[in-house]
């Protein structure tokens, strides 16, 4: 087992794998910025290096200073979290020439899945349904005959794109003309298509694999809470499925890890046609997701304790019959966002803060009272995970667990998540992809001020406006 790891991340989840640590009684070190000197995960680590001045280029993704670190600290392992370097191969590449460990699927790997182009050929051979796609893009022309041959509507993603951002939907060629011609050079950045699915629910399978051959799935989370496909609310299991629904995309899931030769811990992501009950395979993320904690709520496993022990070499201790699950889980994301405002970011200094608690609460934050929202970094400063018996017990506790968090100084997305909870389709299981677009419309509208957009900003914009029915 390693000596001493060091966390090149910041906020929650560092915060996450310092507690993690702490139970496989490893020393931590923590990285930080200028800003964030006085942060929650730099008092709980064991040691903390500053990387540099409050621009994340200069500190969290400044991959030179991040190795320094490392040699300088004599940490034996490098956990990237979410975010920042998490999907870079070429630091995780770094990492392990330099004789440091990487907490992490291997740097091919890494590679290989991160463009989504070279991951659909990958795992293709394995039968995996797919959504009808193109090759990458070249030129506008290029792209309204590959946008006829896919077949409208179609979704124009970038390749190595994650997080849902930089995507537009086009329903018809005068759509797409008109997203092209705001793009302006389609090839500053790399894209292919999709045919776009209407009625979809967003299920992601959490898959486990040890350095051995042993891949397993932990079950499934729904995501399809969205808005502007950024992820709002999160549970496991999911509603939508039958028992044999459940069984057939864990063992896509495992399919998919084994096509790639995964390893540690990712996510296999699809999309469930609500028209014919498919699944289709969207992407595999080669890190800890956000979401994590209600898989652990439901089965027990600690993700971020067995991605530490995969990486020291360590077999997995369980089967995939020795998987159980408990319950439901709920996730809700708290942004430092007014979401009243368009969602603008909220910074500012915490002058009160009460953590909600309880049976059945767990919350997974960075900050303290005393402490500032910076607005240099993501705008999500914790995650509220509520567990019940059954779905709607579980979405009491959330209420719950909503109704006690207090914090002052900063706006939150709190009375939204309030709302979701109470809206009757939520309540009962009717949602999808489309749930925020249509049934909490004001929250998809569009900033008054667009003046300061460059060409693809402006694009996104309209088409998470426009075209997103």
């Amino acid at each position: 087992m390693f000596k001493r790891i060091l966390i090149a991340n910041r906020g929650e989840i560092a915060v996450r794998i310092i507690r993690a640590c702490q139970e496989l009684d490893i020393e931590t070190v923590a990285v930080y910025s200028e800003a964030d000197a006085k942060a929650l995960h730099v008092r709980l680590a064991d040691h903390a290096i500053c990387v540099g001045p409050a621009d994340a280029m200069e500190s969290y993704l400044n991959k030179a200073a991040l190795l320094a670190a490392a040699r300088e600290s004599g940490a034996d392992a490098i956990h990237p979290g979410y975010g920042f370097l998490s999907e870079d191969a070429d630091f995780a590449e770094q990492v392990t020439k330099a004789g440091i460990t990487w907490i992490g699927p291997m740097p091919e790997t890494i590679r290989l899945v991160g463009d989504k182009d070279i991951a659909r050929a990958s795992i293709a051979p394995s039968g995996i349904p797919m959504a009808k796609g193109s090759d990458p893009l070249t030129s506008n022309e290029e792209a309204m005959k590959a946008a006829e041959e896919v077949g409208y509507p179609v979704i124009l993603k970038p390749v190595a794109g994650g997080g849902g951002k930089g995507m537009c939907v086009a329903r018809n060629e005068e759509d797409l003309r008109n997203i092209l011609n705001l793009l302006v050079d389609i090839t500053k950045t790399k894209y292919y298509f999709e045919h776009y699915i209407e009625r979809s629910r967003h299920i992601e399978v959490q898959i486990v694999a040890d350095n051995y051959g042993e891949v397993l799935h932990l079950g499934e989370r729904e995501c399809s809470l969205q808005r502007r496909n950024q992820k709002l609310l999160e549970e496991s299991p999911s509603i939508a499925l039958t028992q044999d629904m459940r069984e057939r995309v864990g063992q896509l899931a495992v399919k998919a890890a084994k096509s790639v030769h995964y390893s540690n811990i990712g996510t296999v992501e699809f999309l469930l046609d609500l028209s014919n009950n498919e699944f289709y395979f969207m992407e595999i993320n080669p890190r800890i997701q956000v979401e994590h904690g209600i898989t652990e709520a439901v089965t027990g496993i600690d993700l971020v304790r067995t991605q530490i022990r995969i990486a020291a070499g360590e077999a997995l201790e369980f089967t995939q019959k020795d998987v159980s699950f408990t319950g439901h889980a709920i996730e809700c994301r708290i942004n430092a966002e007014d979401p009243d405002n368009n969602f603008l970011p909220s910074p500012g200094d915490i002058t009160f803060l009460h953590e909600p608690s309880g049976p059945r609460v767990r919350f997974d934050s960075g900050v303290t009272a005393g402490l500032a929202i910076e607005p240099y970094y993501d705008s999500m400063i914790a995650k509220i995970i509520a567990h019940g018996r059954t779905r709607g017990d579980a979405i009491k506790i959330m209420e719950r667990a909503l109704k006690e968090f207090r914090i002052d100084g900063v706006k939150t997305t709190v009375s939204l998540h309030k709302k979701i909870l109470k809206d009757t389709y939520f309540r009962t299981g009717n949602i999808d992809t489309q749930f925020i677009k249509n049934r909490m419309d004001v929250y998809e509208a569009l900033p008054k001020d667009t003046s300061d957009m460059n060409e693809e900003e402006l694009a996104n914009t309209i088409s998470e406006g426009m075209y997103f029915a």
